[in-house]
C-alpha cells in the first residue's frame, strides 16, 4: 500500500542558487545531499542530489548533473508546477516576503476552494504556495464532487470528431 510521499525530484541548474531558494527564501531545511560518481548502470557521473524536508517529512529534491543535458526553461502553470500547502497567515507572510526581495510575486488567486500565491524558482519550475478555503475538503471528496463523471465527460467530448 502507497503510505505517502517521500520526494519529489527536478533537475537543477546550480544546487547552492536552489538552496538559496528552498532553504533561505521559502524556509525548507536542507536535509541531506548524495554525491553519485557512478549510475547504477555503471556510468560515470558528476551529480548532486540534494533533499529538502517539507513539514509533514516528505521532501523536494533535485539533482545537479553538469555532466546531462537538460533543457532548462520557464514552465507554464499547467506543463509543471509544485504547489506546498501553507497556512493563511503564511501565506500572506510570503506574498509581502516575495514582493520585498523583488521575485515575480502572482496572486492571490482565489480557486473557490484554496487562495493561492505563486513565485518562479531559480530553475524556472512555478512554486505555488497554497492554503484551502471553507468548504476544501468538500471539494477534493470525490463522492460529493463528481470527479470521476467529469473526467468521463471531458473523455467521451475528447473523442467526438
Amino acid at each position: 500500500m502507497i503510505q505517502g510521499l517521500h520526494h519529489n525530484a527536478y533537475r537543477c541548474r546550480d544546487s547552492e542558487e536552489t538552496r538559496r531558494f528552498y532553504e533561505d527564501f521559502l524556509g525548507l531545511p536542507l536535509a541531506g545531499t548524495l554525491e553519485i560518481g557512478e549510475t547504477k548502470s555503471g556510468r560515470k557521473t558528476d551529480t548532486l542530489h540534494t533533499f529538502y524536508r517539507l513539514g509533514d517529512g516528505s521532501f523536494l529534491a533535485f539533482f545537479e548533473a553538469p555532466d546531462m543535458p537538460f533543457d532548462f526553461k520557464p514552465q507554464h502553470d499547467f506543463d509543471l508546477h509544485i504547489a506546498l500547502g501553507v497556512d493563511a497567515d503564511t501565506l500572506q507572510r510570503m506574498l509581502a516576503k516575495g514582493r520585498a526581495e523583488g521575485m515575480d510575486t502572482r496572486g492571490v488567486s482565489d480557486h473557490g476552494f484554496i487562495h493561492s500565491i505563486y513565485f518562479r524558482d531559480p530553475n524556472g519550475y512555478v512554486i505555488e504556495l497554497t492554503t484551502p478555503r471553507p468548504g476544501h475538503d468538500e471539494a477534493m471528496d470525490p463522492a460529493l464532487n463528481g470527479a470521476r463523471e467529469k473526467l468521463a465527460r471531458w473523455t467521451a467530448a475528447k473523442r467526438q470528431p
